[in-house]
């Protein structure tokens, strides 16, 4: 595939068909044992970000206290129950996203969003890094109206510290959240199960200030 080819998503009309079955994966999270799945305790809220591939990622909020649990996989798509080789294709219109199961009483949507922002390059459109195609795009899904709003004052406040900075346009997408398909048991906890594992995550170095909107 081409880059070019890689940077367009799918529509219905071209996407992979998928399956009704969900993909098997891990019942528990590799490092804290606790249900990928649920049930989560009550008052808990779920995040779900992409930020490239999402080995590197998933381990970035698993280390936050207050995160429940983490797992990783497909959203933001047309196909139902991809395959890693599935979405690798570019047909199924899924990113990379890793579902954060957070305390809100322990650490704030906003906070989360600054460890989004920082850990990664928001301007680079369908790519991060040397991996390119759209699984890779950088993504917010929102569960709600709340988490789009603060999303959105977020962006806004890391744009102008971006530009500020000499740094490019973000092009996050920012969208209610889908479907959310969890990937193949080997994908969870990657970094944890394979220590020496590929991570193409880092940061434009500049600092997520949070600010009117997106107060802690």
């Amino acid at each position: 595939m081409s880059i070019r080819d890689a940077a367009a998503l799918p529509d219905a009309a071209n996407a992979l068909p998928g399956r009704d079955t969900p993909l098997p994966t891990d019942a528990v999270h590799f490092v804290n044992g606790r249900p990928l799945q649920g049930p989560h305790p009550d008052g808990f809220e779920t995040a779900v970000l992409g930020m490239g591939c999402f080995w590197g990622v998933e381990r970035i909020f698993w280390s936050l206290p207050g995160v429940w649990v983490t797992s990783v996989g497909y959203s933001g798509g047309i196909t139902p129950n991809p395959t890693y080789e599935e979405t690798c294709t570019g047909r199924t219109g899924h990113a990379e996203v890793v579902q954060v199961v957070f305390d809100p009483a322990e650490i704030s949507f906003a906070k989360l969003l600054k460890a989004f922002w920082e850990n990664h390059d928001p301007t680079q459109g369908m790519r991060q890094g040397n991996d390119v195609g759209t699984t890779y795009r950088s993504a917010i899904y929102t569960l709600n109206d709340r988490q789009r709003a603060e999303a959105e004052a977020s962006r806004d406040a890391y744009q102008a510290a971006l530009t500020a900075a000499g740094e490019g346009t973000i092009t996050t997408e920012v969208a209610p959240a889908g479907p959310y398909y969890f990937a193949e048991a080997y994908h969870q906890a990657y970094l944890a199960k394979n220590p020496d594992g590929y991570c193409g995550i880092g940061g434009t170095g500049v600092v997520c200030p949070i600010g009117v909107g997106v107060g802690a």
